[in-house]
């Protein structure tokens, strides 16, 4: 994937799911606005180094976690 905004949308959307929490959920845990979650996991805008870090707090993962290539998978 060749656009890193895109990227970041897809994890951070993906991780949100994995953990069974809503964009409102999320956007309290990171204290945000929840449309800004929204907006983010739609690649509208781009997340600053403290806001990754916000939310991969929020998450529970390392803010490296945003930004793989590759997503790890969870086996079933």
């Amino acid at each position: 994937m060749s656009d890193i905004r895109e990227l970041v949308a897809l994890n951070l959307r993906r991780l949100r799911r994995e953990r069974s929490m809503t964009q409102t959920d999320l956007a309290f845990r990171a204290e945000v606005n929840r449309g800004y979650v929204s907006e983010l996991e739609s690649a509208q805008y781009s997340a600053t180094v403290d806001m990754l870090g916000k939310l991969a707090k929020a998450l529970n993962v390392a803010p490296g976690a945003l930004l793989e290539q590759s997503p790890k998978r969870i086996k079933p």
